[in-house]
């Protein structure tokens, strides 16, 4: 760790967390933006990601050309039922963690970081616990309302916590709650910089213009509920807007063969994929509503860009975070939260008044963008470069 007030310039940063995209991406667009703050001040970025061996951030590290190092990690899985939790995974799966943490101090040591960025997932433990014992900073980055099981338990050991609502303030232990700092989540630039006409023409789209366009997503997998509840009210929905549905790649072939059946005129407004790539910053600035999932990162997303939003949580969802994260943008005004079970009746009630309504799509995106963090990721390199330098 530096201690003089020369800035080094080699800054080395450590990010651990991981196992959903959720954990990953924000840490991804942090080392993004902090590398490019660096380079503007003719310095350097060296970055280490420890995490899990075969998983998401382990994969997205290689794309990125970021140094990885595996260490064993202990995965927590939840009952409501505590006698559960001590289960014989649970308890094989917490042994794993001392060695987790000795892999992981090892790895620190031996790196030298200025400070460490953790995101959550149980990976980020071994590494954060290693963190405090080699007195290196440690910053807790949370994405939803409430925090997740990681950085509960290193909350005791941060320099700082960056969180993404104001609503998590006064969820924070009283211990801790001096260390927070409202950053939000840290959305890609590319997602904020989308064009509707690209979206036509990238996916052959002959929609009818004169009609809003729903956006309906269940993340990457898909998700069984919202294509069946959609899919069961198509004919309703296209007779009042233009649907583009991305469905997962399990459940294209139904929903294909459901839009295959569609009458000519409706078929033309209904445009069914099995996934979004490149082009997901050019659908989202062509959507004037959003039915989806209520992950964090969703949530960052679509309130970064003022989308209103109709929203249907995970209830498998750890800790129920999805519910929460909706129910606080509904509060707002920002969203519809679709909570527990949905059927076509409720799904009607909530899309309708936003469809017929301009106004009132437009007065709900603009509480969605007054909750949007647009410039998180440059709040959370503040932070970081402020615990790094005491």
């Amino acid at each position: 760790m530096a201690t003089s007030s020369q800035p080094p310039a080699v800054f080395r940063l450590i990010v651990t967390g991981g196992g959903t995209g959720g954990h990953t991406y924000p840490a991804l667009t942090a080392v993004r933006t902090l590398r490019e703050r660096l380079m503007r001040q003719g310095r350097s970025l060296d970055v280490l990601w420890i995490g899990s061996a075969d998983s998401l951030e382990a994969r997205v590290a290689d794309a990125e050309g970021i140094a990885f190092t595996a260490v064993a990690t202990g995965k927590v899985r939840r009952s409501s039922n505590p006698l559960r939790m001590v289960s014989p995974a649970n308890v094989r799966d917490m042994a794993r963690v001392p060695l987790g943490v000795a892999q992981a101090r090892k790895a620190v040591a031996h790196f030298e970081a200025h400070v460490v960025l953790a995101t959550g997932g149980y990976v980020a433990v071994p590494t954060g616990l290693a963190a405090r014992m080699l007195k290196v900073p440690l910053v807790l980055h949370e994405q939803t309302v409430r925090l997740g099981l990681a950085n509960r338990r290193l909350a005791g050991s941060a320099s700082r916590i960056a969180v993404s609502s104001e609503s998590t303030l006064p969820l924070l232990p009283v211990s801790v709650r001096a260390l927070a700092v409202v950053t939000g989540d840290p959305v890609r630039p590319e997602v904020l910089s989308g064009h509707a006409d690209k979206a036509l023409v990238a996916l052959g789209l002959a929609f009818d213009r004169t009609l809003p366009t729903v956006y309906v997503t269940g993340g990457a997998q898909g998700s069984q509920q919202i294509n069946d509840v959609v899919g069961g009210e198509l004919a309703w929905l296209l007779e009042r807007a233009n649907v583009l549905h991305q469905c997962g790649a399990s459940h294209y072939e139904a929903l294909a063969a459901r839009a295959a059946a569609l009458p000519g005129r409706l078929g033309m407004r209904y445009h069914v994929t099995p996934f979004v790539g490149a082009e997901l910053p050019d659908v989202l600035a062509l959507a004037d509503l959003v039915i989806s999932r209520s992950g964090a990162g969703t949530l960052a997303e679509l309130t970064a860009l003022g989308k209103p939003a109709v929203f249907v949580p995970l209830a498998s969802a750890a800790g129920n975070e999805q519910a929460h994260n909706a129910r606080r943008l509904e509060e707002s005004g920002a969203a519809v939260a679709l909570v527990g079970d949905v059927n076509g009746e409720r799904l009607r009630s909530a899309v309708a008044p936003l469809l017929e309504d301009p106004v009132r799509r437009e007065a709900m995106g603009a509480a969605a963008r007054a909750q949007g963090r647009p410039d998180a990721a440059d709040r959370l390199v503040e932070i970081l470069l402020a615990a790094a330098s005491g």
